[in-house]
């Protein structure tokens, strides 16, 4: 099964490029890529630009609105994603907890919807 790991936190916290810090977060982040890669669970994943480039798009009354950056008003923003086939939730929600960023943050596990 399919689950989508919803990487949320909030910009300025946790190791910041530049600090003694960062370095060893993303080598975290490099070691879980790989380590779901060779378990043969990655099916893929991203980072995501800082919330200050998104767009928001929304149709009311037929007509296209656009907000500039996330919808949801809120201090922790998604960041990333990894998607992961996983046996079971409990795998999956295993797999979230070895995220670097929920030490900072939290990470939503979602199954994904599979249409056939």
């Amino acid at each position: 099964m399919q689950y989508m790991l919803l990487i949320y936190g909030q910009e300025g916290t946790g190791p910041q490029p530049g600090t003694d810090e960062f370095g060893p977060f993303m080598q975290g982040y490099m070691d879980f890529t790989q380590k779901m890669k060779d378990a043969g669970k990655l099916v893929s994943g991203d980072a995501l630009q800082p919330i200050a480039t998104a767009t928001t798009v929304a149709v009311r009354d037929g007509k296209s609105e656009t907000l500039d950056g996330p919808f949801a008003e809120t201090k922790e923003q998604l960041g990333g994603y990894y998607l992961l086939d996983c046996p079971d939730l409990d795998d999956a929600l295993k797999c979230a907890a070895e995220i670097p960023t929920a030490k900072y943050g939290r990470v939503e596990v979602r199954p994904v919807v599979i249409w056939d």
